[in-house]
């Protein structure tokens, strides 16, 4: 199954990505900034800026293809101990317990996936005159239990965010092919093999 990732323009000042209604367009539709550079030895149009989006349905499929991540997608909810006074895991919370009194159907099958997601920048280079930002976007699967959410093989990286500066306030523009994928695996879902049941499900998705 290919894993790869999706590049998608960006505008140099963080306003807008060239995607969806302005895919084709030459010019960032909120400052007119070009959305290219010139390449002066080859004569070609080289993106200022280019955002890598690592789709997030296969990635989520992959985890039930393991007899051992699909048992642990359920452990939530049909092996959890109930914590008194403590919180070891975000089903202790009352968030959790809120989110499942409102949507019930979506809490009915517990292979369905609340998410967490994170992000935090670092600078690039900088002891060399040169700075450069690099903004990943983790997801992180919360239906499994504690002691595996964390590992490094169930962590995804969603989007890679490169440029020379910080995204700030601007990450929101970044996030959209991601926000837009979410919202399709809440609303429609996705069809799922689970390898432990031997069984096709339509998977749906929940960021808590």
């Amino acid at each position: 199954m290919g894993l790869g990732y999706k590049e998608i323009d960006a505008c140099k000042n963080d306003c807008a990505l060239f995607y969806k209604e302005n895919e084709e367009n030459d010019k960032c539709p909120i400052c007119d900034e070009s959305r290219w550079k010139s390449d002066d030895a080859k004569g070609s149009k080289i993106p200022h800026k280019i955002l890598r989006y690592f789709p997030l349905k296969p990635r989520l499929q992959r985890l039930f293809m393991s007899n051992h991540a699909a048992l642990n997608m359920r452990w939530h909810k049909e092996r959890r101990k109930d914590e008194i006074d403590n919180m070891r895991h975000p089903t202790d919370s009352p968030a959790w317990k809120y989110f499942d009194e409102q949507y019930p159907h979506f809490s009915q099958d517990s292979r369905n996936m609340k998410l967490g997601l994170g992000t935090d920048g670092f600078t690039l280079w900088s002891n060399l005159g040169d700075s450069y930002s690099m903004w990943p976007v983790i997801l992180v699967a919360y239906n499994l239990p504690p002691y595996e959410c964390m590992k490094e093989e169930y962590l995804m990286m969603s989007l890679l965010i490169l440029g020379p500066r910080s995204t700030g306030k601007d990450i929101d523009v970044y996030l959209r092919p991601l926000i837009d994928e979410l919202k399709e695996l809440w609303d429609i879902g996705i069809e799922t093999y689970d390898f432990y049941a031997k069984e096709k499900f339509q998977m749906h998705v929940a960021i808590l």
